[in-house]
């Protein structure tokens, strides 16, 4: 009732996100797709039979919502997907806990991904000298050295790097407790896309997890792309930031620990943990530093993409990042269709990934954009304290501390951090 009282006030978002949600709500009751019905599945990955006509219930339930959305809601739809300015600007903000200034950030991005850009080509070089990015990554791809087929034997590899890493990161970089030294890696019970982290109960008898919700026909994996998302995930990402505030009972209190997220904070230490590992040499293979660098452009064009769509923002008439170097549609205004052309351009992804993303942008205004900005603030923070410290400046105490800060706004973040 809520939903349908407030979009007879006119508090709607687009139709068409109305459509894709209800298009997933299908997908995970086995109406569509190779996933079959979440519910059932659940019971049965628990081995709860017991609980059989409970998930009956439930897949009616979220099949008669999704029923709903698609007769009630997606018709009083907006047809612009944008939100605007102001929408957007509160959207921001809670997704930093800060206050940005957009079109600067919208300007960092494009800088950012011609950074980024110039990297990978060249990285390309070393792989297959005089080659394009998309040569080199013909080639790494044509090796079948290179593929992992089917999705358990993917699971299994992801596990076993994240588990070495996590042993040659602890007592060498970082200060990992005991118990943070378990992670379990899954495949997700749903085919959506998309890769995600989930903290381990208080007492740590369920381990943080790194989940992948493979989309529908996808059994070929390439390690090159997911090295880096692995560090992301795991340690000394997510997994490592996530549970040692659990782990931290004599310092945080049960909702600093358990509960409290920011995705500034959280998402842009993930992707200076990307970044770090590098640093630190584990992303000697080009192989790999070029999955690292796609990664990355891929969180560049998000700021570009997001901004601009949501902000109807104009594309720069003397960018260089369109095909070959050339402008991409200069002086167009930002459209969802021209979000995912740029997209292509620059994110070496399976298109229904990439598909997936942008309406992911659409759908989730100001998000996307929290990763490099975050990243920004971590790597600019770490630069200050290095600076102030001199000589004295301990990496691996700068961790240990801004971590057990627990997760924060941007803006306390910084501040917390020029105390060091």
């Amino acid at each position: 009732m809520t939903l349908s009282d407030e979009a007879r006030k006119g508090n709607v978002v687009a139709a068409r996100q109305y459509a894709e949600v209800a298009e997933q709500v299908r997908r995970w009751t086995g109406e569509t797709g190779e996933g079959g019905d979440f519910f059932a599945g659940l019971i049965e990955r628990v081995n709860a039979p017991e609980l059989a006509d409970a998930a009956k219930a439930a897949s009616r339930a979220f099949a008669s919502f999704g029923m709903f959305l698609s007769d009630e809601l997606e018709p009083q739809g907006r047809d612009k997907e944008g939100v605007g300015r102001e929408h957007y600007a509160l959207a921001s903000r809670y997704f930093l806990g800060a206050e940005v200034d957009l079109d600067e950030t919208y300007a960092r991005g494009w800088i950012e991904l011609q950074r980024l850009s110039d990297l990978m080509a060249e990285t390309a070089d070393k792989i297959l000298p005089g080659s394009t990015v998309d040569g080199a990554v013909a080639h790494l791809e044509a090796d079948s050295t290179r593929v992992i087929k089917g999705r358990e034997t993917f699971r299994d590899w992801m596990q076993d790097l994240a588990d070495r890493t996590i042993a040659e990161m602890a007592d060498v970089h970082f200060d990992i407790p005991e118990p943070i030294r378990r992670i379990e890696c899954k495949l997700a019970p749903t085919n959506d896309g998309g890769i995600y982290y989930t903290g381990p109960s208080e007492d740590f008898t369920r381990p943080g997890r790194m989940w992948w919700s493979v989309p529908d026909g996808i059994e070929d994996f390439h390690p090159r792309r997911e090295v880096t998302t692995v560090f992301h995930e795991g340690v000394p990402g997510h997994h490592l930031q996530v549970a040692q505030t659990a782990y931290r009972k004599e310092s945080l209190n049960r909702w600093q620990r358990l509960m409290c997220w920011c995705s500034g904070h959280g998402e842009g230490w993930a992707l200076y943990a990307e970044r770090l590992m590098d640093e630190l040499g584990h992303l000697a293979d080009p192989a790999d530093k070029l999955g690292m660098l796609d990664g990355q452009s891929l969180r560049a064009a998000r700021v570009i993409v997001d901004i601009g769509m949501h902000l109807e923002l104009e594309i720069p008439a003397d960018n260089t990042l369109g095909a070959d170097g050339t402008a991409f549609h200069p002086g167009e205004t930002w459209t969802p269709e021209l979000g995912l052309e740029f997209m292509r351009l620059h994110c070496r992804m399976d298109d229904e990934v990439l598909q997936f993303e942008v309406k992911r942008y659409l759908g989730l205004p100001g998000q996307a954009p929290s990763y490099k900005v975050g990243e920004r603030i971590w790597l600019e923070s770490r630069a200050e304290v290095q600076q102030r410290r001199g000589d004295a400046f301990d990496l691996k105490a700068f961790h240990r501390a801004a971590l057990d800060l627990g997760s924060l706004g941007l803006d306390p973040l910084k501040a917390a951090l020029a105390r060091l």
